[in-house]
């Protein structure tokens, strides 16, 4: 049988024992936190009956999109703080796009393109000019692409676009119009998951609104 100076002895290195475990397992690395990535989403889920027969329009080439900031080639998810600074333009730490803005909104607007008419390559377009056949050919610039915060609990996907239509021939080309696109969606939550779905949503509206801009601008 223990005596008393004994267990409080046996208390005490127990009581270390504890401690020390606890110390080991607080000197452990975190577990890396996992980034999340954000695409666009699935799109219309059934194809949309185009207004006008695809041989009303003449074929329109999607030139290779230009970008005013090489910040917007990467995968990066950026917000900018308009109330603190908004010329600082941060990456969200653990969120990503899937591939490149640029790359995720062309294929957007190829697709609506692509409902009324038909979407040339460029080697394409330079066999049509090469045929003495006519088509139209689409410039744009991806300028603004970012979770903007008007506040800390006021923000929304704001998109930059100017766009730039000409008409190509065999005896060159002719600026049929040009226009400066801005976009802004509320975002439903003041974080990563928010900013991307407004970001898409916005990106759709300003898609619309070039669609339409690029039917009517020949009237």
């Amino acid at each position: 049988m223990r005596s008393p100076a004994g267990r409080a002895t046996a208390r005490r290195a127990l009581i270390a024992a504890v401690a020390l475990a606890l110390a080991a397992c607080s000197a452990l690395p975190d577990k890396p936190q996992r980034s999340t990535s954000y695409d666009f989403g699935p799109g219309p889920l059934a194809a949309a009956v185009p207004a006008a027969p695809a041989a009303a329009l003449p074929p329109i080439t999607l030139a290779d999109l230009d970008t005013a900031a090489s910040r917007l080639e990467g995968t990066a998810l950026n917000y900018r703080l308009g109330y603190e600074d908004a010329q600082a333009l941060r990456p969200y730490a653990s969120a990503r796009w899937t591939q490149p803005p640029l790359q995720l909104f062309r294929q957007r607007l190829r697709d609506a393109l692509a409902q009324q008419r038909t979407v040339l390559g460029t080697l394409e377009a330079g066999n049509l000019a090469r045929e003495g056949r006519s088509s139209e050919v689409l410039r744009i610039s991806l300028d603004e692409f970012s979770h903007y915060f008007a506040s800390p609990t006021a923000s929304s996907g704001l998109v930059r676009v100017r766009a730039t239509l000409l008409a190509l021939s065999p005896t060159g080309e002719r600026v049929l119009g040009q226009r400066v696109f801005v976009v802004q969606r509320p975002a439903a939550t003041a974080d990563a998951a928010g900013g991307a779905a407004a970001l898409a949503s916005a990106s759709d509206e300003l898609i619309g609104q070039m669609v339409r801009w690029v039917d009517g601008a020949r009237r």
